[in-house]
């Protein structure tokens, strides 16, 4: 069994995931989409967004560009991170 730290947030009617992976998934589009499809199937009909960290411990979020926005706005400890079990 794997697991992962991830969150389900509703905002102003919108349900969305953002799930922690290793900085590079969050590089480029190309490695993005793959991950945030491989997420999909745990969070089925919402929007999936990518969150990870650099070295200095800033985030940086990619998927949908208004909820990644959003998230940006955020500080980390305001999301409400849990374990996954998958």
């Amino acid at each position: 069994m794997s697991s992962f730290e991830g969150a389900l947030i509703t905002h102003r009617g919108v349900t969305f995931a953002v799930v922690i992976v290793k900085h590079h998934y969050t590089s480029s589009s190309s490695a993005a989409q793959p991950i945030r499809e491989a997420f999909q199937p745990q969070f089925p009909g919402v929007p999936v967004v990518l969150a990870s960290q650099d070295s200095r411990g800033t985030f940086r979020y990619h998927g949908r560009p208004d909820l990644a926005k959003l998230l940006a706005t955020l500080h980390p400890s305001q999301i409400p991170w849990r374990k996954y079990h998958t």
